[in-house]
């Protein structure tokens, strides 16, 4: 079987997709937030951003200054379309496995 097209190996590990799936239901969102809602630490979601930064699927900015500086992060357009595509390639996998696309039984 294979892949259906949209499918993106950087969107479908578990953490990645959780992440990319809270910034899709959002403008900006607080790393903070981001962090408690996906229960990693700083250094595991700093590392997840910075991947789908690098994909130019994600922009990071940082606001205030001291205690009070936030950092913020939102889902570029280039990361909306690949999420988009991607969550489109898993309905086309789980609608193969459904039993109404499954061939008949020969016996």
């Amino acid at each position: 079987m294979s892949t259906p097209a949209g499918f993106d190996e950087l969107i479908h590990p578990p953490t990645r997709l959780g992440l990319v799936a809270l910034l899709a239901a959002t403008e900006w969102a607080e790393f903070g937030f981001l962090k408690e809602s996906l229960g990693l630490s700083d250094s595991a979601l700093s590392k997840q951003v910075s991947t789908l930064a690098e994909a130019g699927y994600a922009e990071v900015r940082k606001e205030g200054a001291g205690r009070r500086r936030r950092t913020l992060v939102m889902l570029t357009p280039q990361g909306r379309r690949a999420f988009d595509g991607h969550v489109e390639a898993l309905r086309q996998l789980v609608a193969r496995a459904s039993p109404a696309a499954a061939p008949a039984d020969p016996l």
